[in-house]
């Protein structure tokens, strides 16, 4: 069976950075950081009190006010960026076959917001069990896929894989191998996350993940940086058109990229942290490349995972410096630095950025290295303050999840 290339001909995004793709693209290429004092809840009284929030986003720009009632915050963000995805690629569903167009979409946490507020509101009632009727279909972490699909009558797979932070990655791989096989033409695939609550920044705040640089949130994300102290949670989405290369001709597609390859492994190690070594994470960026059938140096540019925790960003930088070889001309950069950490929606976000950078030519910057970490491997090229303007052939974005899920996606540029 010969296996048919997929390729990227639309993409969305809904970031603490800009709120469309164009926006999104700039404010990485300018350094811009989304890291401000949080405004969804009264945080004063909590560790961490900054996050990486949507800018001026209000749902009624976007939904009327029973469709927004009926959705949670991470199934909105999902629409939108699907939205302006399908938008991008030009797309007629009226004219291409909707039993063979899918959607394969994730997150990590699902309606968490939804979650908290019921919650709250039962407890502040004394007990009395008035829950919504839409609670459990606003929190479930598949809404989205289902709601993308009934929006554009998408009647192909439809699911909704979860490995924690690792999740839009994995979705991206499953929609990728999902088309190859010839099983459909076109998923819409992604990831969305909305986890910037009290319950969502008390509890990664109790397992002291996050940053506390609460004087100074804008340089509070500094991957690889010596001062690092904790991430910087984020909220938004991210969305890819995948097509067969043959689908997307066949409709004269303007084509962004390609998707050559990924990997996924296990760390079998921690429930939360990385393996020290980087072990896992080593295997399922091997795997991607050997799916890709390219050396590690034809990479031209790596997304690190790069979380800013003073462990997990060394695990991985120890795992990159054993695939690459000295001569390894391939730059490695953190746009978690300008974003922050949107959780399971991270892997779209970075393959996103990914996207952009083989076609455009341009790799972002790592802001906030002020004291680069003396323990990363001298031999890495890690990427400035300031963007890279030269080709990139071969982009890879790493993500790795609560488990030990690692997920690890090649993209590539595009030549017939």
């Amino acid at each position: 069976m010969k296996l048919k290339r997929v390729v990227v001909t639309g993409v969305g995004a809904l970031t603490p950075i800009g709120n469309n793709v164009n926006k999104f693209w700039d404010s990485l290429l300018n350094g811009v950081s989304g890291a401000e004092q949080i405004t969804k809840f009264d945080a004063s009284l909590f560790k961490t009190r900054f996050a990486c929030e949507l800018k001026g986003y209000q749902s009624s720009d976007f939904f009327d006010r029973k469709e927004a009632r009926k959705t949670d915050p991470f199934t909105q963000y999902a629409l939108i960026a699907a939205d302006e995805a399908v938008n991008h690629a030009k797309l007629d569903f009226d004219s291409i076959d909707t039993d063979r167009c899918g959607v394969i979409w994730s997150s990590g946490n699902g309606g968490i917001y939804t979650f908290d507020q019921e919650l709250k509101a039962y407890a502040e009632s004394g007990g009395n069990p008035r829950f919504s009727p839409f609670f459990i279909p606003k929190i479930l972490i598949d809404t989205p896929s289902g709601a993308i699909s009934i929006k554009f009558g998408l009647k192909g797979a439809n699911y909704c894989p979860v490995s924690a932070c690792a999740s839009s990655t994995t979705a991206i791989i499953d929609a990728f191998n999902y088309i190859r096989l010839g099983k459909a033409d076109l998923i819409v695939t992604g990831g969305s996350e909305a986890p910037i609550t009290e319950s969502g920044v008390g509890g990664f705040g109790a397992m002291k993940a996050l940053s506390t640089r609460n004087e100074t949130p804008a340089t509070a994300s500094r991957p690889f940086d010596a001062a690092r102290d904790g991430f910087v949670m984020g909220e938004g989405a991210a969305a890819l058109i995948l097509e067969s290369l043959e689908h997307a001709q066949n409709r004269g597609a303007t084509i962004f990229g390609e998707i050559a390859g990924g990997g996924m492994t296990a760390d079998a190690y921690h429930p939360t942290a990385t393996h020290p070594d980087g072990t896992g994470a080593l295997k399922g960026m091997k795997l991607a490349l050997e799916e890709a059938n390219i050396p590690a140096t034809a990479l031209n540019y790596i997304n690190a995972h790069a979380t800013s925790t003073p462990v997990g960003d060394l695990s991985e930088l120890s795992a990159i410096s054993q695939l690459l070889p000295d001569s390894a001309a391939s730059w490695v950069g953190a746009t978690k630095s300008m974003t922050g950490h949107l959780l399971g929606a991270a892997g779209a976000i970075e393959a996103l950025v990914c996207t952009l950078s083989v076609h455009h030519n341009a790799i972002p910057p790592t802001i906030n290295i002020s004291n680069l970490d003396p323990a990363v491997p001298a031999a890495l090229k890690i990427t400035p303050n300031t963007p890279v303007f030269e080709t990139v052939d071969y982009a890879m974005s790493n993500t790795f999840g609560f488990g030990g899920h690692n997920a690890t996606v090649v993209i590539k540029k595009f030549a017939d």
